[in-house]
């Protein structure tokens, strides 16, 4: 299995466009050492040849133009990518589908409460069928089924399984305050040819029973890495809401000695341990910070544009 990881930042980036804290503007001027990042989505192949993207950032156009693999290679108009796997409704994981719009008809994958939110408050869908059509395919991940093993057509190697985990719907979704079974999905892929497993979940409110299992079954794990403390939009005057009404789990340990990501991945036995989805403010994109360091003495990296994993 291949992963090629097209976007690693949060929403907006880094430097985000009209953001001035210390590491955005420490970025742009060159006291901060890190690299830019786009809005997170990554591809994953059997074969390097054909392509599957789990979610499609509002940059997907640039990281489309950016990584050589997934550039037309037949005929006058081509593209490997064969399938879109949605992991939520959220706008930096979703408006990329309207950069494929000039392709052929998207097979799309997703919940029923992602397909109604992108058919109903963000009508994305809708428009879509006006230019290259979607054909849907439901992840039956809702009501009291919490859990879908799906394959896709032309990747039989790969057996894909979702699950419902704790996160947040977008904000203009009317289920915002109303969680519903499928809002935010994990998927775990195996490699039915060599036997190795990734999770991805690059939104994660919190690790329980089955978060923890698929850890804990995992060779490679992409999963949250938004914010480094609880208050860490409120304390750089980003933002007055904390990460978990945010729908995420900090690195650090919260409130009462709550456990972080940090303590969750350090458990985890898997090879290789990489966090996505990482927010402007987080002060792991330093690479000369404290916080990076501590990173690395545990053996968890940190992901960014371009990087690829072979498992």
């Amino acid at each position: 299995m291949k992963i090629l990881v097209l976007g690693s930042g949060a929403g907006g980036g880094f430097p985000q466009w009209n953001c001035n804290c210390r590491l955005c503007g420490g970025l742009r001027n060159g006291h901060v050492r890190g690299s830019a990042r786009t809005q997170s989505s990554i591809a994953i192949s059997s074969d390097g040849q054909q392509w599957i993207l789990l979610n499609a950032s509002p940059d997907l156009g640039q990281q489309l133009r950016t990584q050589h693999q997934l550039h037309p290679r037949m005929g006058l108009r081509h593209t490997p990518i064969r399938a879109v796997v949605l992991m939520d409704a959220q706008v930096d994981h979703v408006t990329g589908l309207l950069s494929l719009r000039e392709g052929p008809p998207i097979k799309l994958y997703a919940t029923p409460s992602v397909f109604e939110d992108l058919t109903t408050g963000l009508p994305i869908l809708p428009v879509l069928e006006h230019y290259c059509g979607v054909h849907w395919h439901m992840l039956p991940v809702a009501g009291d089924t919490r859990r879908a093993t799906f394959v896709i057509d032309g990747f039989e190697d790969l057996l894909f399984e979702a699950v419902a985990i704790p996160g947040k719907a977008p904000l203009y979704s009317p289920k915002r305050h109303d969680p519903t079974v499928g809002d935010t999905i994990a998927l775990r892929v195996r490699d039915r040819s060599t036997g190795q497993r990734l999770f991805y979940a690059p939104g994660l409110a919190e690790v329980g029973p089955d978060e923890f299992e698929w850890l804990q079954d995992a060779d490679c794990v992409l999963v949250d890495g938004t914010f480094w403390t609880e208050d860490e939009m409120i304390d750089a005057r980003l933002s007055d809401l904390p990460a978990s009404e945010l729908g995420h789990l900090p690195q650090s340990r919260g409130p009462g000695g709550l456990p972080g990501m940090i303590d969750v991945l350090s458990g985890a036995p898997a090879r290789r341990k990489v966090l996505i989805h990482i927010n402007n403010s987080n002060p792991i994109l330093d690479e000369t910070s404290r916080e990076r360091r501590e990173l690395d003495a545990h053996g968890i990296e940190v992901a960014y544009d371009g990087m690829e994993i072979e498992l």
